[in-house]
């Protein structure tokens, strides 16, 4: 493996062209993953106008408005790592929701929003249907672990010590968990692309030699 330094705009330019030239039946599910601290969400929404710019429709999904209820979600307490790891994320939610309407037979009638977790209440989000050959990027924290169907899988990844200095004190009780991930699901080894994060002025993309 070797690893490129990029600039952050380069970062997007070249994700955009990658997604753009990938082909797939229907509509492109792509997942941006990453911890908070790297940024997911940004990125995501930094894709947006390159990918339209090119011909490629492009909706972004936030994973955290598809978090489980608050009964649910903190029945062990609001800073269980365990907890945060194995239940926050309403996968059965956005894979109906989302990812299954976007999929090859899907409908492309998608729900950009389906819990409001501050509010805790059902967001009441309107549905918006994304065309065939559209790109649907869902971001956030934890997405490779389960079973989601994606088709392209971007993971952002930061070394122990950047994720610890970069961390917001208020989530630093999440630490355990991303280290979990990291042990348990290595989604660095699979990822189609793979952004070392450390310093968001100066990514680097992780590549085959």
């Amino acid at each position: 493996m070797r690893v490129r330094p990029i600039s952050p705009d380069r970062l997007v330019a070249e994700l955009a062209e990658r997604l753009t030239r990938t082909g797939t039946p229907g509509r492109l599910r792509v997942a941006v993953d990453g911890p908070p601290a790297a940024g997911p969400d940004t990125l995501a929404e930094a894709l947006i106008d390159p990918l339209r710019a090119a011909g490629r429709p492009a909706l972004h999904v936030r994973a955290d408005a598809f978090l489980r209820p608050a009964s649910v979600r903190l029945e062990h307490g609001r800073t269980n790592p365990d907890a945060y790891y194995e239940g926050w994320l309403d996968e059965p939610g956005l894979r109906r929701e989302v990812l299954d309407p976007a999929g090859p037979d899907g409908s492309g009638r998608l729900l950009p929003s389906l819990w409001d977790a501050a509010a805790d209440r059902a967001s009441r989000a309107a549905y918006v249907d994304l065309p065939p050959g559209g790109v649907v990027l869902v971001s956030g924290a934890l997405l490779l672990g389960g079973a989601l169907p994606f088709d392209v899988t971007v993971h952002l990844v930061l070394s122990p010590a950047a994720l610890d200095r970069r961390t917001d004190p208020a989530l630093r009780w999440t630490l355990p968990a991303f280290a979990r991930y990291a042990d348990e699901v290595d989604p660095a080894s699979f990822a189609d692309v793979v952004v070392r994060a450390d310093d968001p002025r100066r990514p680097a993309l992780v590549e085959a030699a």
